[in-house]
């Protein structure tokens, strides 16, 4: 059996492209910091909404959108096993958010997670007990397996083993870190420890990651969400470089490519969302007005609540008012289902 399995790695020049690409967006956060402050908030609280949702939808659970931000900005209890488990992926970021730089990646970190975003379920923060297949389900009702990780039995050794070889590669500075965290979350889905909950887990462990090396983009981009608007590429990607994992002659550039790509992708969004945005718009007022300008079509009030997470609702209101009266908005019907859509030429 052998973990992590960075063998000699054939690190081509796009991947080094890409690879230095974030390395730029990197140095730049500080700045954006400096800059926007009351943005950033806005978009840590927005991002731990879409990551919550993303990252359960990704796995088949879902739960009304009417509910999240009571849930995962207020304080409401859970209804039901699916709220469960969206509320625990908010406490997972939670606990990496807050304890990143103290949280070392071990076996016992990387069950707590899956406990914290598991909730009560019978084998939350354990291991597997039975082997389990990626499955496949096709249209026409035929499950094929795509892939068989690691038996049950060598999961608890598998996963000490990867935790120390990622420690001794990023400490050493044996392979680029970027580099090194996409090997770990692909070995972490090869190896697939828990019975469910393992797409979850590798997510918050990519967070986790990211943010001990110094990328902090997850803070306010919901990497969860680009990857969910990804799917179907996601999963290719993680079945072209996990064929020939057990025997540690399979593929990583398109599972790498893919993930660094993810995270580019993060910056970019943040760099508009945060960079384009000058102190003097740093307001409620001008975080509102900076999320109607990228809507497209017809929206609504929610819509905009759920993406101003830090801003009521009546000054919401307040705002697509006033931007009637200046001609920038104008109404689509009235009452609770009143639409609002902008006017193109005065934006």
């Amino acid at each position: 059996m052998n973990s992590f399995k960075i063998i000699h790695p054939k690190i081509s020049l796009g991947t080094i492209w890409l690879m230095n690409s974030i390395s730029e967006y990197k140095g730049k956060q500080e700045l954006y910091k400096k800059q926007s402050p009351q943005v950033l908030k806005t978009l840590l609280q927005t991002a731990i909404v879409e990551s919550s949702e993303s990252s359960n939808r990704i796995e088949g659970v879902t739960i009304d959108r009417s509910r999240l931000k009571p849930l995962l900005i207020g304080h409401s209890k859970p209804r039901d096993r699916s709220e469960e488990e969206v509320v625990g992926y908010r406490k997972a970021l939670e606990l990496i958010h807050k304890k990143y730089k103290s949280l070392e990646i071990t076996p016992d970190t990387i069950q707590k997670l899956h406990l914290l975003c598991r909730g009560e379920t019978w084998d939350s923060g354990k291991w597997k007990e039975k082997n389990n297949d990626i499955i496949k389900k096709h249209p026409d009702g035929r499950v094929e397996v795509i892939f068989k990780p690691l038996s049950a039995k060598k999961t608890p050794m598998a996963i000490e083993q990867l935790c120390l070889s990622y420690e001794q590669s990023v400490s050493q500075l044996k392979y680029p870190d970027l580099y090194a965290i996409g090997c770990l979350i692909l070995d972490f889905l090869s190896i697939h420890p828990f019975r469910d909950g393992n797409g979850r887990v590798s997510r918050l462990l990519t967070l986790l990651a990211l943010y001990q090396q110094g990328y902090e983009v997850g803070h306010y981009i919901s990497l969860e969400r680009i990857i969910e608007e990804s799917k179907e590429t996601y999963y290719e990607v993680l079945n072209k470089s996990s064929q020939l994992w057990h025997e540690s002659k399979h593929d990583t550039s398109p599972w790498i490519n893919y993930f660094l790509g993810t995270v580019i992708g993060a910056y970019k969004e943040f760099e508009t969302r945060a960079g384009n945005i000058t102190p003097a718009r740093g307001t409620k007022t001008g975080i509102v007005i900076s999320e109607i300008s990228k809507q497209a079509g017809e929206f609504n009030i929610s819509e905009i609540e759920l993406a101003c997470p830090g801003v009521s609702r009546p000054m919401i209101r307040v705002v697509l008012e006033k931007l009637r009266d200046e001609g920038k908005l104008e109404n689509v019907g009235m009452g609770r289902g009143a639409r609002w859509k902008k006017r193109d030429n005065k934006w």
